[in-house]
């Protein structure tokens, strides 16, 4: 049997986090016993107080064990904590010297969302892939450009570290999870149980991407302003840069360091943010999106969507227009 330990962070906690994390494990017990097999979880959840209130005043939650009481585990899942990611952590580092013990003595560790910034405070994702919501994504570089973040990805498995991109992604780590543990058939009845898309890799197509503007580099972000408003028209790299006094060398190189994008990324970029907007819409095909977001080869507006997105404009289009969600 596997020990699960649920962490109860102090601050505002994911309680969608914890409940559903509660929840699918159990029912995976439940699944087996109906098959006539022994439970595999035993699920608890962990704190550092016998009630700890979140933040938010709404909810106490009451753990069924402290730290001090769980000598062994085989795996900890850590949930997302909101808000300031260095108070969330300063309010929560009791954890920290038991999550590594534990870890030393072979326990698994999971984060679930933006739990992954309390995981990479304990230096256990340091050189490690790591996935996280989106939307945090240029924060998480600030703070641990040490890990190695994919943002595109819906989990991550390294040597036993598990990371889950934003939000309800939570579900498919769980999943992996049952499914490492208990094996695919037990992976798929939790799947069709809770009506979780078992088959979902990636969280590119929900990305919206608006632009990397905490810097403080004038020009660039000038360049930024221009791109964004010009995009539809063949920009030249060399013209930017004599557009702002700057060589091509020196914009291409600060303009990667303020953005984390080189220039020709960027200008794709909002290319393609423009072109899932106008699909989203419906009122035009995929050539004249194309042509109006300033392509003119539909194989390198097809292979560059995708590269950005995950999918086709076309499947795209199919998953996010209006008319068909409403339909």
């Amino acid at each position: 049997m596997k020990h699960i330990s649920i962490l109860i962070p102090k601050g505002h906690t994911s309680l969608v986090n914890i409940e559903g994390s509660h929840q699918v494990f159990n029912y995976v017990n439940h699944f087996l016993i109906q098959a006539g097999r022994d439970p595999y979880f035993e699920v608890e959840l962990v704190g550092l107080a016998r009630e700890t209130m979140q933040s938010s005043g709404l909810f106490t939650v009451n753990p069924h064990k402290l730290t001090s009481e769980i000598t062994k585990t085989d795996l900890i899942i850590i949930p997302a904590i909101h808000g300031d990611q260095l108070e969330a952590y300063n309010g929560n580092k009791d954890f920290v010297p038991w999550i590594l013990e534990q870890h030393k003595a072979g326990a698994e560790i999971a984060s679930l969302c933006v739990g992954a910034f309390f995981l990479a405070s304990t230096g256990l994702l340091h050189g490690k892939q790591c996935a996280t919501h989106w939307i945090h994504a240029a924060d998480f570089r600030k703070m641990y450009p040490d890990v190695n973040l994919v943002d595109d990805k819906i989990l991550t498995d390294d040597s036993g570290i598990y990371t889950s991109g934003g939000a309800y992604s939570y579900l498919n780590l769980l999943l992996y999870i049952i499914e490492k543990y208990v094996g695919r058939e037990f992976a798929l009845l939790t799947s069709k149980a809770f009506m979780i898309d078992i088959n979902k890799a990636s969280q590119s197509p929900f990305i919206i991407f608006e632009g990397q503007r905490e810097h403080d580099d004038a020009p660039v972000g000038k360049a930024q302003e221009f791109i964004e408003s010009n995009f539809r028209e063949r920009i030249n790299v060399e013209d930017l840069a004599s557009k702002f006094a700057l060589s091509r060398r020196s914009l291409e190189r600060r303009f990667k360091k303020a953005t984390t994008n080189t220039i020709t990324e960027y200008i794709q970029r909002v290319k393609i943010e423009a072109a899932k907007k106008e699909l989203e819409s419906g009122a035009k095909n995929i050539n004249e999106v194309m042509y109006d977001v300033g392509y003119n080869d539909i194989k390198a507006f097809r292979n560059t969507f995708k590269r950005f997105t995950g999918i086709s404009p076309v499947q795209y289009r199919s998953k996010f227009q209006r008319e068909q969600i409403i339909a």
